[in-house]
């Protein structure tokens, strides 16, 4: 499978985005249904000429918004999906967990702070020639996120249920995934985060290749 900007992805992301895609058929098919709602939204949006926000939302925004948006973002450059913006938000704030920045800097991002302090800014980059995200811990309608028009996607069972209204979304996903904070401290951490990033990258990398 080809992508228009492969000669722009980090080289390390790369790597991982090659291995991702020869792993489509590891995907249940009942996920499939669910992305394939992503999917349509963000082709309804481009057909109409429209920009397509996607706003992922957990409930910490700590581990696996951040790590949906970074890799959706990464998904529509490498596909070449133009306007797409993506964002992340909790339904508090705390910080984007070191241990999930760890692990995407594995895949291969270049991550770095720009803002230290108990909820840092990070600067995160998946292409030599793309903008970098800014990303860091937010509420999903924190005034940086968008207010209106987007698609909300719910990846922690806890923020779906606890969370039935998100104002301002076109339309709402639940497209959850495991924490990997359960195995914080444990033999297991490092190979659990590694698979949650994988897992995500996957996933949003699928969602974006039906789109060509």
């Amino acid at each position: 499978m080809s992508a228009i900007t492969t000669k722009q992805t980090l080289p390390n992301v790369q790597r991982t985005i090659d291995r991702l895609i020869g792993e489509f058929d590891q995907i249940p098919l009942d996920r499939r249904v669910i992305i394939q709602q992503l999917t349509d939204f963000v082709a309804r949006k481009s057909a109409a000429g429209e920009h397509v926000l996607l706003n992922f939302i957990c409930t910490h925004n700590s581990r696996r918004s951040h790590i949906a948006q970074i890799w959706a973002q990464t998904a529509a450059h490498y596909f070449g999906i133009e306007n797409v913006e993506t964002f992340s938000g909790g339904t508090e704030a705390t910080a984007f967990n070191p241990r999930a920045v760890k692990s995407m800097q594995d895949a291969g991002f270049n991550i770095t702070i720009t803002k230290d302090g108990q909820n840092p800014t990070y600067e995160v980059r998946y292409s030599s020639e793309s903008e970098a995200l800014t990303v860091f811990s937010k509420k999903y309608d924190d005034d940086f996120n968008p207010r209106k028009d987007f698609a909300a996607i719910m990846t922690c069972s806890h923020a779906d249920e606890n969370c039935p209204l998100v104002n301002g979304a076109a339309t709402r996903i639940a497209l959850t995934y495991n924490d990997p904070k359960d195995f914080d401290g444990t033999v297991q951490e490092t190979a659990k985060y590694t698979e949650r990033v994988h897992e995500i990258g996957r996933e949003m990398l699928y969602a974006f290749s039906l789109l060509k």
